[in-house]
């Protein structure tokens, strides 16, 4: 006594599928924290002023991946925001620096006044 009825596949409605999908993707948009990010202003080691300005102090700075040498003196972060005087800061970036480290840096001397800070490539 078997069914005699034969087997009738019915087509599989996509719709209610890609609801679900932008349902979840429209989800995940709306709880996600996004970064916010600041503008560090830098200055090109090229382009420089057309006329001759007056010699201000100059602070040559070498950033490493793990060492700062302030005119041939290591430093640390720390100690180098205290030892900076009012001037230009040239910066030298060694092979090894990642773009971490130099902003790390840059955000140290953001808050000095009077510094002009330099990266030479």
């Amino acid at each position: 006594m078997r069914n005699a009825a034969p087997f009738v596949r019915r087509a599989m409605s996509m719709t209610p599928l890609i609801d679900v999908i932008f349902l979840l993707l429209l989800f995940f948009m709306l709880t996600s924290t996004f970064s916010t990010f600041e503008e560090i202003q830098l200055s090109s080691a090229a382009a420089g002023p057309s006329e001759p300005s007056a010699p201000s102090d100059r602070a040559f700075v070498q950033l490493g991946a793990d060492r700062v040498v302030l005119n041939g003196a290591p430093l640390s972060l720390d100690e180098l925001a205290q030892a900076l005087q009012p001037g230009q800061v040239l910066v030298s970036l060694d092979g090894d620096v990642t773009a971490q480290r130099l902003v790390d840096f840059l955000v140290k001397l953001r808050g000095l006044d009077g510094l002009s800070v330099t990266v030479l490539e």
